[in-house]
Order: C-alpha cells, then structure tokens, then sequence
C-alpha cells in the first residue's frame, strides 16, 4: 500500500482550507497552494448560507462551532419576491430555518486562524500539475516544482487539477450575472427593498437580487441571458459601458428596482458555468478534487459550498482511515453521487427563473416551500 504523507492542496477556498484544517487535527501536514497573495487580496463574494448536514456539519467536526456563531447571521434567512414593476408578491421573514448565513470573507478567516503556520503558500500561481518520476505528482508553481504523494484540486471552475483526470470542461449556461456592492447606509431604499435576506425580482428572461451581508453591505446581482462571446466581451468593458448595457437590457423595469444596476458599486461580469450533472472520472492513484472542480453548478441550489464543505470531511476521514486509494475510491464515488441532486436543482433554478414564466416558477418555488415548512 502506497503511504500518502505529502499532500498539495490546490485552492484556498473554503473546500480546500476545510480539508487542510481537517487534516491537520489528524496529523497530516498538507500545503495549501493559494493564487491570492494574502488573505484579504480581493473581495471573497456574497454571503453564503451552511445547511445543517453539510456546512454546519463540517464547521462543527473541524471545532469551529462556536467561531461560526459568533460569525452566523440566522436572522438574515428571508425570501421576497418582487415582479418587474416593483409589487411584492412574497415576502417570508425566514425565522426558525438552519440555513444560517456567513460572509465568505469571514468564513474564510475562521479557516485560516485555524491553521498551523506556513501551511498556505500565498502567492503560489499554481501552472500545471504533472506526474513525477517516482510516482507522485509535482505541482508546478512561480516557476518551481515541488513533488506530493497526493494533489487534491480544490480549484474551483477553471481547475489545473481536473484535465488530469477528466475531458470535460465547464459549460456556459446562458446566463450572466453582474455584480454590485452597497453600503446599506449609504442607500436606505435599497435597505427596506431587500428585507432580511435576500430578494428576487423576475420578469422575461431577467432577474435582480439584492442579498444581505455583514458588516452593513448588500450584494447586488442583474441577471442577463445573453450568449458566451457577448458574455466576455462583457467582462472585458469599462464599468460604464456596462451599467449602460444592463439598464438597457431592464428598460421599464420599476424605478425602485432600477436603483439596484444604477447605485451599486459596478464589482464584476459573471458568467454562469456548470459542469454536467453527473461529471465523473476514473480514479487514479495520486490526485482527486473537491468542490468546483468536481461538480461545479450554477449558484441557484445554494449548495456550492456546502457540497465542497461535505467533499472536505469526507476526504478527511477517507484519508485518515489507514484503507489507502481504495477508501479515496470510494469516497470520491459518493462525492458523485451526492451532487447530482443539487447541481440538477441547481440547473433546473436557473433555467426556470430566466425564462419567460421565470415570474410564475419563482413564486411557485416559494409557496412550496413554504407549504413544506407548514407540514413539516
């Protein structure tokens, strides 16, 4: 049986840094290989929602229960539903659910405080993942190689560890969010439009959300389907360019709505990716992957981080088990199989929420939801 000792993590996200601190407490000394060149080099994103089975589930198994409380936002769980011309159609204030909310930049530093010294190498552009000559892998980085009995790509969509074990690439879905930022002080309209939580406005192929974080921010995000080429030629414009082509695009929307693409801190131009529900490989001694970059979908189930969390424990425990590939085998099977529900959810939000009847699918959504709480 080959001895896994020196393990490369690929990616500082949450999946990758869960599974480093999980590691560590059971006596591995993994390295972290991180692009970022310290921890608060960009924005993290929006504010993200742990489930009770997965996300919670990892915090509390890594120790960090209390820490994610001090840090969860239970009273930022609510819905609302607006259509394209500013009328409330639902509105679910969210107390009593566990799906507790934490900014990703806060989930993120629960991590890193966690973790013994020099286990992130920040600053590390990974550029390829290779096999070594004695059976490993090297992971090539700022013009360097260093040799690992394991590589585990916690890398997300674009992943250098993927095309090692897989053909497949990330496929666009038609869909691209921009993305804004706001100081709800600074814009108390858009404060009392959000509620507690997150809301939605959807109307024919287009949708606003405005999302509460911490710290007194909102995110905001317009919806457009527009096609790939339209898509990154998007990302490559000057911000004006493009709050001019999404107002456009929103054109007799409500004006209380408008102020969501008008007001906000132009961040980015993000184009929706998925892999296909079901992506699988064939195992192989020596690399595996986690989170995205196994089963990256559309962030319309709110399981992203929750499934890389789970894949994290559950990586852990395989290696930890003494059982060698064949437990890493098996575990990468489940890891499968445990997504497809979400990233076929995932897929099935999107596609119902931008699309002509997106308006009826959305409410239809929430009132079963809200009808399954009741029965439950």
């Amino acid at each position: 049986m080959t001895t896994i000792s020196r393990i490369a993590i690929i990616g500082g996200g949450p999946g990758g840094l869960m599974l480093a601190r999980l590691l560590q407490v059971r006596g591995f000394a993994p390295i972290v290989f991180e692009r970022d060149h310290h921890a608060d080099d960009r924005p993290q994103g929006g504010s993200l929602d742990l489930h009770a089975e997965t996300g919670q589930r990892a915090m509390r198994l890594a120790g960090f229960e209390r820490e994610f409380l001090a840090e969860a936002r239970p009273e930022d769980q609510g819905d609302r539903l607006y259509d394209s011309a500013g009328r409330l159609l639902f509105d679910r204030d969210g107390q009593g659910d566990d799906r507790p909310e934490i900014d990703r930049s806060a989930l993120r530093a629960i991590l890193l405080t966690a973790l013994a010294p020099q286990t992130v190498r920040w600053g590390a552009k990974v550029e390829m993942v290779r096999p070594s000559a004695d059976g490993g892998y090297e992971v090539v980085f700022n013009g360097r190689a260093e040799r690992f009995d394991l590589v585990v790509g916690a890398d997300g969509a674009w992943s250098r560890v993927r095309p090692l074990l897989s053909d497949v690439v990330p496929i666009y879905e038609g869909v691209t969010l921009i993305e804004l930022g706001f100081e709800t002080a600074q814009h108390p309209q858009l404060d009392a439009l959000v509620g507690n939580g997150k809301m939605f406005a959807v109307g024919d192929d287009r949708i606003l959300i405005g999302q509460r974080n911490g710290m007194g921010h909102i995110r905001g995000y317009a919806g457009l389907r527009i096609d790939e080429t339209t898509a990154r030629t998007l990302q490559e414009a000057p911000a004006d360019r493009i709050r001019a082509d999404t107002l456009a695009a929103f054109a007799g929307w409500a004006d209380t709505l408008l102020e969501v693409i008008e007001r906000g801190d132009l961040l980015a131009a993000r184009p929706l990716y998925a892999l296909p529900v079901g992506h699988h490989w064939d195992s192989r001694p020596g690399l595996t992957l986690l989170g995205d970059a196994a089963h990256l979908m559309s962030p319309f189930s709110g399981e992203g981080v929750n499934l890389a969390l789970a894949d994290a424990v559950d990586l852990a425990e395989a290696l930890a088990s003494g059982e060698g590939w064949a437990a890493i085998a098996r575990h990468e099977a489940a890891m499968i199989e445990r997504a497809i529900p979400a990233a076929a959810g995932a897929a099935r939000g999107l596609q119902g929420t931008m699309s002509r009847d997106g308006l009826a699918n959305t409410l239809d959504h929430y009132r079963e939801r809200a009808s399954d709480e009741v029965i439950r």
